[in-house]
């Protein structure tokens, strides 16, 4: 399982375990879509598929914890959770979103900004989302990772989805998955940038991979709203150990 965000990162995240599932052989990225190769649980494309589907199965989703399907809490499905730097994730939702027809359009940063602090968007509040998600960190199958993490070593953080996965990967077949699934590549596979989406779901171009960058927030916070944002920061996410939200 996958989250959280319909962009980038959590498309990254499906790259790297479709390619650590190839041994690095691009054939299969390169040729059927990102959301048929680890369908969305929530959505009706991703279900149906799913539902016909053999195992073993990838599985995409954003789902907060108390709606997610119980049945996953008492199997033994792997699941991989990545955090980001709620900053970031506020910025790039808002460019999201200001460019689809999948909710209603925030306009502009500040209105974004102040439904994202009140939990007013898709999926609900993300200090929510994550505090219940973290609840399963000590769970052997559950592996929690970082985006900034994934950004600084992407190596070390392939290597270690695949003893997650109990995968065995030799140094070429994890230079090729480093390799096919960089942002370059990415954005210029058909197969995985959604340029496949159809127009009506777009406005005015979908920005699916921006920037991939991590601290972009800086670029577009005011003072007065990096101030705003810590002050809720610490009230929602109180109680975790600092060494878990390590951002810039």
């Amino acid at each position: 399982m996958f989250r959280r965000q319909v962009k980038y990162r959590t498309n990254w995240l499906i790259e790297i375990v479709c390619l650590i599932q190839t041994k690095g052989n691009p054939k299969w990225i390169q040729s059927r879509p990102i959301w048929e190769r680890s369908p969305w649980v929530e959505n009706q494309i991703g279900h149906p598929i799913l539902i016909n589907q053999e195992g073993p199965r990838l599985i995409t989703s954003h789902l907060p914890f108390h709606l997610f399907p119980k049945s996953f809490f008492s199997s033994k499905a792997k699941m991989i959770y990545v955090i980001r730097n709620p900053r970031d994730v506020l910025v790039s939702g808002y460019f999201f979103f200001h460019k689809t027809n999948l909710v209603k359009n925030p306009e502009s940063l500040i209105n974004y900004f102040e439904w994202f602090l009140k939990g007013n968007v898709i999926y609900g509040s993300w200090f929510e989302h994550t505090r219940a998600w973290l609840s399963m960190r000590e769970r052997d199958n559950f592996l929690l990772l970082s985006y900034e993490d994934m950004k600084q070593d992407t190596r070390g953080t392939i290597e270690k989805i695949c003893d997650f996965l109990g995968k065995k990967l030799d140094k070429d077949e994890l230079d090729l998955v480093l390799k096919y699934s960089s942002f370059q590549v990415m954005k210029e596979n058909k197969m995985s940038n959604f340029s496949l989406v159809s127009e009506d779901v777009v406005t005015h171009g979908l920005h699916l991979m921006r920037k991939g960058t991590t601290g972009d927030w800086k670029n577009h916070f005011t003072v007065a709203q990096a101030e705003a944002f810590d002050k809720v920061f610490q009230e929602k996410m109180i109680g975790f150990p600092p060494e878990l939200f390590q951002w810039q």
